[in-house]
């Protein structure tokens, strides 16, 4: 018989009642150290004491109001997210796959009134990921997600991840946008070429189309920047944002150029809980804290001391890390193919880390931006144990 809770999920057997920064608490007492940040969303902490109170103070005075008013929340947030930022006007949604759809629909949109109703084809990259409804679903274009909805929705042609000759070769009269995600995460924490992402906004400009960036899970710090794409020195013309950007409120939004928002006029698109005021006293005091003082240098400063603990892990534990990759706090384990991911995360959570599979047999490791350097270390040690059990012949040493 079905699961009152309908069953979409494989679900570990973990329930958690409390957290305080990078560490969760089960409801029988078992502590974990949580380097997935609920898949790279928690970006502050769990019971970060500012969004904490930011959310309660008002939820005590109104969480929802509707688009059909003014919404000083947003105002707020759109604003600070504007000067913190390339884009000129901001749209909020609930999620990412909502943000990623509503910006689809903005580069049609920009096409068809600038006279090209034709340009409707946004180029996307093998491995991506950028949501579950049916439009994001063709945009990420994996078959194993397309199968059983039917013919995927029009309108999306896939290249291979960083290579520019395909790209060049896929653009054509049809094209309106270019759609990646500046480190695949979903795909396996794969970070594009900096030099790539120069050249993908070179490309754009020449050909008359719209640069798109999915920072759904790199964006609001992630990278040790507020967006990964200032790594290499670009502006997109229209993004996505989510995940961190409420600290596990949900909240998304779409940041756009003048040139491509003010297409987006009343009746052209919507959300009737997107942007209300819970949600955006919840993203305002994620700002806060990102935007604080040394707190990006931080997240940067640890991060690299991640990435030089998880580089020993991998050349202590050859025959079950092959390497590392990613970015910032957005690392992944490569993992040789005798190791399963899923293997690995389970090894890691016996252990006390929480971690994420990702594809292309990559372990993902988001931890909250909050985490410290001795976090970090204890992170790789209980990793170290986990690779002992997941070592292919040392089931019983890595047993005892």
């Amino acid at each position: 018989m079905i699961p009152a809770l309908m069953p979409t999920y494989n679900r570990a057997d973990l329930a958690f009642e409390r957290g305080e920064g990078a560490w969760l608490w089960t409801v029988d007492g078992r502590r974990f150290l949580d380097f997935g940040a609920g898949i790279a969303t928690t970006s502050v902490g769990h019971g970060n004491p500012h969004l904490v109170q930011a959310i309660a103070e008002q939820a005590a005075k109104v969480m929802h109001t509707s688009n059909l008013y003014r919404i000083p929340q947003a105002e707020t947030l759109a604003a600070r997210l504007v000067e913190t930022s390339f884009a000129d006007s901001v749209f909020f949604a609930n999620s990412g796959a909502e943000a990623n759809e509503g910006m689809i629909k903005a580069v049609r949109k920009y096409q068809a009134e600038n006279g090209h109703p034709e340009r409707f084809v946004t180029i996307c990259f093998e491995g991506a990921f950028h949501g579950r409804t049916l439009a994001t679903l063709a945009a990420t274009g994996n078959e194993k997600y397309l199968a059983g909805f039917g013919p995927p929705v029009q309108g999306f042609r896939h290249v291979p991840f960083g290579n520019m000759n395909a790209l060049r070769d896929a653009i054509d009269g049809t094209t309106a946008a270019v759609l990646i995600e500046p480190i695949q995460g979903e795909g396996g924490v794969r970070p594009a070429n900096l030099q790539f992402l120069r050249d993908l906004r070179a490309a754009c400009d020449e050909f008359g189309i719209l640069l798109a960036l999915d920072e759904v899970q790199t964006g609001m710090g992630r990278s040790g920047k507020l967006w990964a794409h200032q790594w290499a020195g670009i502006e997109p013309d229209v993004m996505s944002s989510a995940k961190g950007i409420g600290g596990g409120f949900p909240l998304g939004a779409i940041l756009a150029k003048e040139k491509v928002a003010k297409y987006l006029k009343p009746g052209t698109h919507g959300s009737t809980y997107g942007g209300n005021p819970l949600a955006c006293a919840a993203g305002n005091a994620v700002l806060d804290v990102i935007l604080a003082p040394g707190f990006l240098d931080g997240v940067d400063r640890v991060a690299r001391h991640l990435w030089r603990g998880l580089q020993g892990l991998a050349q202590r534990h050859p025959k079950v890390v092959e390497g590392v990759q990613g970015a910032g706090l957005l690392l992944g384990l490569r993992l040789n193919p005798e190791v399963a991911n899923g293997d690995m995360q389970n090894a890691a959570a016996a252990e006390g880390l929480l971690t994420v599979a990702a594809g292309m047999n990559v372990l993902r490791v988001a931890p909250p931006l909050v985490i410290t350097e001795a976090e970090a270390d204890e992170a790789i040690r209980l990793l170290d144990r986990a690779c002992l059990r997941c070592t292919p012949g040392a089931e019983k040493a890595a047993a005892q």
